[in-house]
């Protein structure tokens, strides 16, 4: 991402109120154009991989819990990066091991910033085909299970409550692109 210093605001401190190991969250203490100064609020997290995964005619999704909105949530398959991870490495490798299948194709569709008012976090949106079941690899704390939904009903299930970002964007970008 290309940044235009000239409409940069001056950032007089930085401060990371707390580390949990899995974000890291602060302030920048910030001046404003008018001169005045605000601290704006920030959470930081690893960037993540969302996985599009095409079979014949339908997609790969998880149902899993997520105890952040205490709700059973089914949705496309996604991880965190690793360190010197591309997200195309990543989404195939957490396509792997969430689901168990291995992808003989895989193909960045998008990446960018997510909730840029309180969040440095990138994600990415890749696309996976060509599936092979393998054996399935969840972390300890993965408690999921794998289905399939008809490509035509996909987006239709991705917008039920509760909806989850990530899946919606990954289907409407796969279809924008025309893979689905």
């Amino acid at each position: 991402m290309s940044r235009d210093p000239t409409h940069e605001w001056p950032v007089i401190d930085t401060v990371a109120e707390y580390e949990t190991g899995w974000y890291t969250g602060g302030y920048d203490r910030v001046r404003q154009p008018d001169g005045s100064e605000k601290n704006y609020y920030w959470a930081e997290l690893p960037d993540a991989v969302v996985v599009v995964a095409r079979t014949d005619d339908e997609l790969i999704f998880v149902d899993q819990y997520r105890p952040t909105i205490r709700e059973q949530c089914l949705e496309l398959p996604a991880g965190i990066v690793e360190d010197g991870e591309s997200y195309t490495t990543a989404g195939a490798r957490e396509l792997r091991e969430e689901t168990g299948f291995e992808p003989s194709g895989v193909s960045l569709l998008e990446s960018f910033d997510c909730a840029t008012g309180v969040l440095r976090h990138r994600r990415g949106i890749v696309f996976a085909e060509g599936l092979t079941p393998t054996e399935q690899k969840l972390d300890d704390n993965e408690f999921l299970s794998v289905t399939t939904v008809p490509i035509a009903d996909a987006l239709d299930v991705a917008r039920r409550e509760p909806a989850n970002d990530a899946t919606i964007e990954g289907i409407l970008l796969s279809q924008a692109e025309d893979l689905l």
